[in-house]
């Protein structure tokens, strides 16, 4: 990895290690759908004079079908699904579940035609890793863990592994700002509806500072991040940042929101950890 790739790898590790956090307190007064509305749309109010200014929308209209498709997948599907999670399971936890994405990537790239994927040393990776997060999730639960909530966040997993490799395939010669900007906008936009129907009473001001955090930090920075992430070290590598986004997230939320450190979490993160390395 070159060192550029690695400055982006560990930025985006933390970057998206927050979010979890974010959402927790954003979900504590606003509906699911109106956090991804406000996330969405927020980021892309950011980014889309910026793509305008720069002439990053006109080429990638061209390819309208594969950017709505991101959104789809990257955006609309695993917000809304991890909005709905954490209104009962930790953030910490929802984090941990989410470094799944590295197991659903690989069989991904082993399906494209990268026999690599497949070698001895990084499927024992694998194994090593995800045996590390059922480690967490089978001792790190105070008893708000439900299982629709961990299929949620598990289905989020299989759509942070897919998108990558759209991006990769279908993106990869427009430029990343205006691929960002309208994926956002469609999300937002498809979203803000539902989110003022579903929204019950006034949000409370931490809900709203988290919300602007996670639009302007978690999304409109960290999408323009993620797609140079890409560009340097392809698809399946770059999805292997949700190894580390979970030793972030947990330690937000026992720092922050008093979430629970069991000895099976201490235990499972370094095994979560080896198995990115290899």
């Amino acid at each position: 990895m070159t060192r550029r790739g690695l400055t982006l790898f560990l930025f985006m590790g933390v970057i998206w290690g927050m979010p979890y956090l974010f959402i927790k307190e954003a979900v504590d007064t606003i509906s699911p759908a109106g956090v991804v509305a406000g996330r969405t749309l927020g980021a892309a109010v950011i980014l889309l004079p910026i793509a305008a200014w720069k002439g990053a929308l006109r080429p990638v209209l061209a390819k309208w079908p594969w950017v709505l498709a991101f959104a789809a997948i990257e955006l609309c599907g695993p917000f809304m699904l991890l909005s709905h999670a954490e209104q009962t399971l930790p953030s910490g936890l929802t984090g941990l579940l989410v470094s799944t994405v590295p197991l659903v990537s690989t069989v991904i790239a082993f399906t494209r035609g990268d026999r690599a994927a497949m070698s001895v040393g990084r499927i024992a990776g694998l194994a090593i890793g995800i045996g590390g997060v059922a480690l967490v999730v089978g001792g790190g639960g105070d008893g708000s863990v439900t299982a629709v909530a961990v299929f949620e966040v598990l289905l989020t997993a299989v759509c942070y592994a897919i998108a990558p490799f759209i991006v990769a395939t279908r993106l990869h010669d427009v430029p990343a700002l205006g691929s960002s900007a309208l994926s956002l906008a469609a999300a937002g936009i498809l979203y803000t509806p539902i989110g003022a129907l579903t929204q019950d009473g006034t949000p409370a001001g931490r809900s709203v500072a988290a919300l602007v955090a996670l639009a302007v930090v978690c999304t409109a920075l960290a999408f323009v991040v993620f797609f140079a992430l890409i560009a340097e070290i392809g698809p399946t590598r770059a999805t292997l940042i949700t190894y580390v986004n979970p030793v972030v997230a947990l330690a937000l939320g026992a720092a922050l929101l008093d979430e629970q450190i069991t000895l099976a979490m201490l235990i499972g993160i370094p095994l979560i950890l080896v198995g990115c390395r290899l």
